[in-house]
């Protein structure tokens, strides 16, 4: 895979139409990871080769795709869905859907998602054409299937939804696709999401598809709107279709494994790179790590968050039943000066999609969630992000740190270590570029002062979370970890102080002490 370095430089001006709506979202200059895919797509690079780009969380990646797709696609005559954006989660797609929908109707480009927010009868009517036949029956049937039937020139989707509309919606049809981008493309490609990729691939050749029609004298006509992709013998094109479909992966921890590239059949691939590691940490982050004992810590991040003065923070666990006991136990505290709520897949899809908003509007202060925040999330104004579990891998303290210091603004990451954890946790960041890490101390007597009420909260959560396994065996759900709901509350019994010495491994929960 050939590399090129980002650099700084000036860019070539879009289109007069897309400068207006670029205006409109407060683009003034593009950042260096949006030249460089402009160059290589509008620019002299001419989208020759298919792109890989590796660069920090909130440096642009969305819209250095976004734009130059919507150019590209500025000058079509006849609507069909030419460009596919994979995403692994619905609200990161909704979220790219919103870029596009700001620039993409100005050059007449109709933009829809498959993401599973509505039925998929509301999405079928959404993305495709009722039939003509119905309207005009006297209409030659084979004339009917000529026509083209989305309704879409740009489709936005979930892996999962896009494979229901292949599978079972009439009239679905990638034949005509020229572009297909793949973000996260490192999470994309560690889970299967029911085979999407060679699927997507396989019927974007279309090879044994039928092209011709007859005319009302038996003569053979090519059909009106067609993508021929033959097996060409242009420069590195041999053996392979052409034209080819056009591929742009990205992320910001994009691996560089040959084996796992190897899935999207990428064409003489060019490597974007932030830097000369993999992994970067945005320029503008402080990154500081906070030791404290673990029967102290959601003391700690309570003094933290006073702290911070109710600043939007978002705070990340390692898993969603300690999210939902750090934000249980939390409203067992009076008086605290900051909003909370919880944020996970225990929630309704409402429910999640309500406090996002609210959270984005600066009705909650603070988000407590796991790593389903970490991906792609944008939120504006959001200065500080605490680890209040360690993160496993350099990846995952790279996209939660992320969701800070984005496209050249400020921010702060925190994280929570237990004295065994630092020597990982340093080792783990000397993997990334600006690494560097400050240690941040808490007074003493603020934490100890908050010791009384802890032990009076903690008995609040051992009802609380009896209550919810009660109403959940009454309600007739399966409950597979009452038992183990069970051992977590008989921790806190003996063990008053010790609020996260259960972590959740391979499905079960195991004591850590």
């Amino acid at each position: 895979m050939a590399r090129k370095e980002e650099e700084d430089g000036p860019s070539r001006v879009p289109h007069l139409p897309l400068v207006k709506p670029l205006q409109r979202m407060g683009i003034e200059s593009f950042f260096p990871v949006q030249v460089a895919a402009w160059l290589e797509t509008i620019g002299p690079g001419a989208f020759e080769r298919d792109i890989c780009i590796n660069s920090p969380t909130g440096s642009g990646k969305t819209l250095a795709y976004a734009l130059p797709i919507v150019q590209m696609l500025a000058t079509r005559k006849v609507r069909c869905l030419r460009a596919l954006v994979v995403l692994p989660t619905r609200d990161l797609a909704l979220q790219v859907k919103e870029v596009f929908d700001a620039i993409a109707p100005v050059v007449g480009l109709s933009v829809g998602s498959a993401v599973g927010q509505s039925s998929i009868a509301d999405e079928v009517s959404n993305l495709i054409e009722k039939s003509k036949q119905g309207l005009f029956p006297s209409l030659d049937e084979e004339y009917i299937q000529m026509e083209p039937q989305t309704k879409v020139d740009i489709l936005v989707a979930t892996p999962g939804r896009l494979m229901d509309h292949i599978s079972m919606t009439k009239g679905f049809s990638l034949e005509h696709l020229q572009y297909l981008v793949v973000d996260e493309t490192d999470r994309m490609l560690r889970e299967a999401y029911q085979s999407w990729l060679p699927t997507v691939i396989q019927f974007t050749h279309s090879s044994n598809q039928n092209h011709s029609w007859s005319d009302m004298n038996g003569e053979t006509l090519l059909h009106p709107l067609t993508t021929i992709r033959r097996s060409g013998v242009e420069r590195g094109f041999k053996g392979k279709c052409f034209p080819r479909l056009a591929k742009i992966v990205l992320s910001a921890t994009l691996t560089q494994d040959p084996s796992k590239l190897s899935q999207l059949e990428l064409h003489h691939p060019l490597l974007l790179n932030s830097g000369k590691k993999r992994y970067k940490i945005p320029t503008k982050l402080q990154s500081y790590k906070l030791v404290c004992k673990s029967n102290l810590k959601p003391l700690s991040l309570i003094v933290l968050l006073q702290e911070l003065r109710g600043e939007k923070c978002l705070v990340f666990t390692s898993s969603v039943e300690s999210s939902h006991r750090l934000s249980t136990l939390l409203e067992f505290f009076e008086d605290l000066p900051f909003k909370f709520s919880e944020y996970s897949r225990l929630q309704r899809e409402s429910t999640r999609r309500k406090t996002l908003d609210a959270f984005k509007e600066g009705k909650i202060d603070v988000l407590i969630g796991t790593d389903r925040m970490a991906r792609g999330i944008h939120i504006d104004g959001l200065r500080y992000v605490i680890n209040y579990d360690m993160p496993p891998y350099v990846k995952t303290y790279i996209h939660r740190a992320g969701r800070t210091a984005r496209a050249g603004e400020s921010g702060s990451c925190f994280t929570f270590l237990r004295k065994h954890e630092v020597k990982a946790f340093d080792k783990m960041l000397k993997k990334a570029d600006n690494s560097s890490c400050t240690l941040h101390s808490l007074p003493e007597e603020s934490v100890e002062t908050l010791r009384p009420v802890f032990s009076s909260a903690l008995k609040k959560l051992e009802e609380s979370l009896e209550s919810e396994a009660r109403k959940k065996s009454k309600s007739g759900d399966k409950a597979p970890n009452a038992s183990k709901r069970k051992r977590t509350i008989h921790t806190f019994i003996h063990q008053p102080y010790c609020f996260d010495n259960i972590i959740r491994k391979k499905g079960r929960y195991n004591e850590v002490h």
